[in-house]
């Protein structure tokens, strides 16, 4: 009796250890994992952290001084820039205003879209990686993104486009922000020129004030 007693004891550990097993192996691997995980580094050696900070800084110094003013201003004040087409079979607007325009966000697609009506027409994905980089993201800086879709344009738009991948609107640019952006973007303008009108007025009143010493001058010149 005390034979069969100790068989069905030594029967029972082996069965339990085979049930338990699994869950003991699971266990031993998630201490070895998280082990070498704490012993992992932070980071990679000699990351920087303000490495892209610094880059879209820089970014912004070139952009600033590729495009004019008027331009700066927009992406300064709105975070993105308004690029007419030029392609000719397009045509003219009424008013020789350009018939189609793209607006040009930091790594979203081209929107193109009709200045007369905001009726938007298509998006165009293109893509300008940072292959230079040793570690961290491979996208451009926000601002060298919009640079370099500014500058593909100008240079050849037809081939840009040609090359891009071409979606309906709403693809991956939501319609709803293009067209606020685009209230902005005409609010913005007409804030602009009213500045720009109150500036010239400004300095032709100030041109006249100066002048007006310097005639009551001459005049006393001649009468003496």
């Amino acid at each position: 009796m005390a034979l069969g007693l100790g068989t069905a004891a030594i029967l029972l550990v082996v069965l339990l250890w085979e049930l338990a097993r699994p869950t003991v192996k699971r266990a031993l691997a998630r201490g070895r994992l998280i082990w070498v995980q704490s012993r992992r580094p932070s980071g990679p050696a000699g990351y920087d952290p303000g490495r892209e900070r610094r880059a879209e800084q820089r970014a912004r110094v070139l952009l600033r001084s590729c495009i004019d003013e008027r331009d700066w201003a927009m992406y300064r004040d709105l975070g993105f820039l308004r690029v007419w087409g030029t392609q000719r079979e397009r045509g003219r607007g009424p008013g020789g205003h350009a018939s189609y325009a793209y607006l040009i966000y930091p790594h979203k697609p081209l929107v193109a879209y009709v200045p007369q009506t905001g009726a938007l027409l298509n998006e165009y994905c293109v893509a300008f990686p940072d292959n230079t980089r040793p570690y961290g993201s491979s996208r451009l800086p926000d601002s060298d993104d919009v640079l370099a879709k500014w500058m593909a344009l100008a240079a050849d738009e037809r081939r840009l486009i040609a090359d891009a991948n071409m979606h309906l609107p709403g693809r991956q640019v939501d319609p709803a922000r293009v067209r606020r952006d685009l209230t902005r973007l005409a609010r913005w303008e007409r804030e602009r020129a009213a500045g720009d009108e109150h500036g010239s007025d400004r300095a032709d009143g100030a041109s006249e004030r100066t002048a007006d010493p310097r005639g009551a001058d001459c005049a006393d010149t001649l009468h003496a």
